[in-house]
């Protein structure tokens, strides 16, 4: 099986300055965020899908899920970058993610997890101000013909029906 490749070595240079100036900007990005609301407001952490919280962060719903139950986890000092966190925080978002991974494990029962981070806009970051963790539960042919063809995603549960699903584990 032959790959060919198109080689064009000047393009890094364009490529790093544009890298350095979405640094620059993310940088300078006013970390205000949902995420960074909904850590300010914990009264308000029914209706945000907040399904867990402690000192350093909060687990949630994704409002725009890749698949039934997914989780986000993020920490409550919102920063661009894992490495602009202390040991300790990237210790906490750790331990937040294997929690959200317990809490899909008991409450969905998958086959899988997909847990990942998109650090950065060119990495897919939504809130580039904001790094948080992504964990998607997965099964056995959840992806069929109507995502791959159509291009459109089933989510065939309400976020309150998921929220109460997660919820129902904890007590």
């Amino acid at each position: 099986m032959a790959h060919d490749a198109l080689h064009a070595p000047w393009r890094l240079e364009y490529l790093e300055a544009l890298g350095e100036a979405e640094k620059q900007q993310a940088l300078t990005t006013d970390v205000s965020s949902f995420l960074a609301d909904y850590w300010a407001h914990p009264e308000q952490d029914e209706q945000n899908h907040v399904l867990y919280r402690d000192d350093d962060g909060i687990i949630l719903l994704n409002r725009f899920p890749y698949s039934n139950g997914h989780l986000l986890a993020a920490l409550g000092d919102g920063r661009p970058a894992l490495t602009d966190y202390t040991v300790e925080q990237q210790c906490a978002l750790m331990r937040l993610t294997c929690r959200a991974s317990d809490m899909i494990e008991r409450a969905l029962n998958p086959h899988g997890i997909n847990i990942g981070i998109n650090q950065g806009r060119a990495a897919g970051a939504g809130l580039p101000g904001h790094l948080h963790v992504h964990l998607v539960p997965r099964w056995s042919g959840d992806t069929n013909f109507i995502t791959v063809v159509g291009e459109v995603r089933i989510i065939p549960s309400s976020l309150e029906a998921m929220a109460e699903r997660y919820r129902s584990i904890m007590s």
